[in-house]
């Protein structure tokens, strides 16, 4: 991805730097569902940060006080069309309550991008003008086929799916994805028995262990867990507690964050879907001066569903913690 981007911001400066060296510097707002304390976002703001920079563009990124607090999301958004930026990126995290707020801000003439999560319905649901980001069903798809290559050889099969959000269109779509991989296993393997749960497993690591633990209790004969986030990390906490060893119960979830890949190299968690949340904080802003100066059309971007599993971690640790990956 490092290459690539090179090749990119190369590019880019060639071909844009000498036409708008005389321009004043694009004024970009980013708004978000998350609040400060999501180590996932500070690779979205890095890869903001640095387009911003190589863009000369004043940018700025809002978050919220409490993750996924809708109406404190849009207050954001309203507050920044109040100052007329070049370009607003957001995230969608719900499918009806941004519709009036976006159309708002592309009434006022400003280009708005989703980048993170989109409306299920993309531009038939939201008048936003491009998509940067993952597609939650394929990645849902991908984690889900993973973890069935680790089913055991024989016997019946019970799975547990970890709805972190319920409410929130990336959590659900994940989800989503998953079964219809689980449901894809069990068309193949008429002969085998495959049940699966969910659960709300929640936002943190504590809430996620222990819904999890709870849910344990009642089912220890659970072959595996699916996290639609990277709270995963909390449910090998009761793992561990428990004295049960890495690689009993097939875990898996999503994103790179260096808890998630510490964790890998234990050997607790086999499988994590990379989102690429670099490239989601800069791609959209890239997209901001060629509207503004050249008229071009906004343009949707797919960061990806690559699966990564505890052989590649020592390659992408160093990479999670500088904030690339």
């Amino acid at each position: 991805m490092m290459k690539l981007l090179t090749i990119l911001a190369a590019s880019f400066a060639v071909l844009t730097m000498p036409a708008m060296a005389e321009d004043a510097p694009l004024r970009i707002i980013y708004t978000t569902h998350s609040d400060s304390g999501n180590t996932f976002w500070l690779s979205v703001k890095k890869g903001m940060d640095d387009a911003c920079a190589l863009i000369k563009a004043d940018c700025q990124m809002l978050l919220v006080s409490k993750v996924s607090d809708v109406q404190g999301q849009i207050a954001n958004i309203q507050a920044a069309i109040a100052q007329s930026p070049d370009m607003i990126i957001t995230s969608i995290p719900d499918n009806k309550a941004f519709d009036q707020v976006v159309k708002e801000a592309i009434d006022a003439g400003i280009p708005v991008i989703a980048s993170n999560v989109d409306d299920f319905e993309g531009a038939k649901g939201n008048a936003r003008l491009a998509f940067v980001g993952q597609d939650f069903i394929l990645a849902g798809q991908a984690l889900g086929r993973a973890i069935a290559s680790k089913f055991p050889a024989s016997g019946p099969v019970k799975a547990l799916i970890g709805v972190n959000a319920p409410a929130d269109n990336w959590s659900r779509a994940r989800a989503n994805g998953i079964i219809m991989a689980f449901k894809e296993w069990q068309s193949e393997h008429p002969d085998r028995k495959i049940v699966w749960d969910e659960i709300d497993a929640g936002l943190d690591y504590g809430t996620t262990g222990d819904r999890f633990g709870n849910y344990l209790t009642g089912n220890p004969d659970l072959n595996a867990y699916a996290d639609t986030g990277f709270w995963d990390v909390g449910a090998v906490t009761v793992l561990k507690d428990r004295g049960i060893a890495p690689g009993q119960i097939t875990m898996g979830g999503f994103d790179l964050v260096p808890d998630v890949l510490n964790t890998m190299k234990q050997g607790y968690i086999q499988f994590h879907i990379d989102q690429q949340p670099y490239l989601q904080g800069y791609a959209p802003v890239l997209q901001a001066p060629l509207i503004k100066k050249f008229k071009l059309s906004a343009y949707d971007v797919n960061t990806g569903s690559a699966v990564v599993t505890p052989d590649m971690v020592d390659d992408i640790l160093q990479l999670s913690k500088d904030g690339y990956r």
